[in-house]
């Protein structure tokens, strides 16, 4: 994706999700990059073959995964932020 100004680590999600086979993935996204959410299915569902579901709902953080992606039956979530994660 060109233009943007975040580092999605896009490729990294690609391997991850090759590396689990993942067939259906879901992608939570906080409402700032909700509207690069098309491309990141784009992308992701082109990489992969895998079928990219976008949460509309609220992502207040790591803790707030939806419930109802069980019953979807995800293979995989993966989450974005705009803070990264650090390891102290």
């Amino acid at each position: 994706m060109s233009g943007n100004m975040y580092d999605l680590e896009l490729n990294k999600a690609v391997s991850e999700i090759k590396g689990l086979k993942a067939r259906k993935v879901c992608v939570q996204l906080p409402d700032g990059l909700k509207p690069k959410a098309g491309e990141i299915t784009d992308f992701l569902s082109g990489q992969t073959g895998a079928d990219i579901f976008i949460w509309a709902g609220s992502c207040f953080g790591a803790c707030d995964v939806p419930r109802q992606a069980e019953n979807l039956g995800i293979d995989l979530m993966i989450q974005w932020g705009h803070s990264g994660w650090t390891d102290e």
